[in-house]
């Protein structure tokens, strides 16, 4: 729709000047001070590069975590549909501008050999999507401009636009090494929170809501949750414990079913799915019961990662985070173990550093079938170990 017509003759006249505040200068000069300290002190350094060069850092030692651009844990799991990334390739393609993409320089104090490394603030789907396509894993579709590309793998393009396409620049906006993590969250959260679109959590709060949402929403105020897997400002308000404890249960019940069928390929509709069977579910004469006895499972889940797992959900060091792939193997894992044995006591945690856990719980593509599946299992299993 278009914009209505603007009229000017709504807008006072310039003689009045610009109405009075009715805030008293104390109030006035408490606010600006808050404005100041909040103002963040965020240098940056704008790069060019081409395609070629993006994909190239981001592929390689993606599967061993060192690659030079990488995809940080708060935003591992984002995908975008086919007709998505096919469309942005064409925007390549006839040479639309691209937006930039924000990277971070990380400083990593506790291990130096990590520092210099680029993390992805924005940008993640448009990466991803370049390294899908110029790796012949994307094939377009659902293309109109280039109505004849539909069908077409890099490799099947004319060989000069295979190296043209490779040679177009991206533009990077580069955050020095002083900005710190929880401003590039912040700024990840800001630049998200718009009119890109809604997260997950809040389209299912919004659309879905019934007694599973609720149950979920009462228990993902405990507070052994909160201290077993602490979360940045900025993704509490987006609903982030909601969205831990909403894939606890998805995938501890229907994990073997994700991608095959009707359950969907990608985790938002995944767990959509869940919730709408689930509040069905809640909403029979079985309902308490029911319940009750996921509440129980929840509980039983966190008080056996309080007295086993000696960092809870989060990683050891570089900054104690908790990634979603590692909350989902350790506590879908877990909660399994304890369905076969619920007197449970591990003969040892020592997996929990291993380089085949870390590799499980880091790698891209966490959320492809294969990979969802080994790492739930993978926790039970070593928990299951006589």
């Amino acid at each position: 729709m278009a914009d209505a017509e603007f009229d000017a003759s709504s807008l006072p006249p310039l003689e009045q000047g610009p109405k009075k505040s009715t805030k008293n200068s104390a109030e006035i000069e408490a606010a600006e001070a808050q404005v100041v300290s909040n103002i963040r002190d965020v240098r940056y350094v704008v790069r060019e590069y081409p395609t070629e060069v993006v994909v190239e850092k981001y592929l390689t030692g993606a599967g061993d975590d060192t690659n030079e651009i990488y995809v940080p844990d708060y935003q591992r799991d984002l995908v975008w549909p086919e007709r998505n990334q096919s469309r942005f390739i064409e925007s390549i393609l006839i040479g639309l501008p691209i937006p930039f993409l924000f990277v971070a320089d990380v400083s990593d104090e506790e291990d130096p050999d990590r520092a210099g490394r680029l993390e992805i603030v924005d940008g993640v789907q448009r990466i991803r999507t370049l390294a899908r396509f110029m790796t012949g894993d994307l094939v377009l579709n659902g293309l109109d401009r280039l109505n004849l590309l539909n069908g077409f793998a890099f490799y099947d393009l004319h060989p000069s636009r295979q190296r043209r396409f490779k040679r177009a620049t991206l533009r990077l906006i580069e955050l020095t090494e002083s900005v710190t993590e929880d401003v590039r969250r912040d700024m990840f959260d800001r630049i998200n929170s718009g009119a890109v679109g809604l997260e997950a959590v809040e389209v299912r709060r919004g659309v879905e809501q019934g007694p599973f949402v609720d149950l979920i929403g009462q228990l993902a105020k405990d507070p052994a949750l909160r201290d077993l897997a602490p979360i940045s400002e900025p993704l509490e308000r987006r609903f982030e414990y909601e969205e831990l404890a909403t894939r606890f249960f998805a995938f501890l019940n229907r994990y073997q079913n994700y991608g095959l069928g009707d359950e969907g390929k990608v985790v938002s509709q995944f767990l959509l799915s869940y919730v709408r069977r689930v509040n069905e579910e809640l909403r029979s004469a079985d309902g308490a019961q029911i319940a009750a006895a996921m509440t129980a499972e929840w509980q039983r889940m966190l008080q056996f990662v309080k007295a086993h797992y000696p960092e809870g959900f989060r990683k050891s060091g570089r900054g104690r985070k908790v990634p979603r792939v590692r909350f989902e193997a350790l506590a879908v894992g877990t909660a399994l173990a304890l369905r076969q044995k619920p007197d449970l006591v591990p003969k040892n945690v020592d997996w929990l550093e291993s380089a085949e856990f870390k590799k499980r719980t880091t790698s891209d593509a966490a959320n492809n079938r294969p990979n969802l599946v080994g790492r739930i299992e993978f926790v039970r299993d070593k928990l299951l170990e006589a």
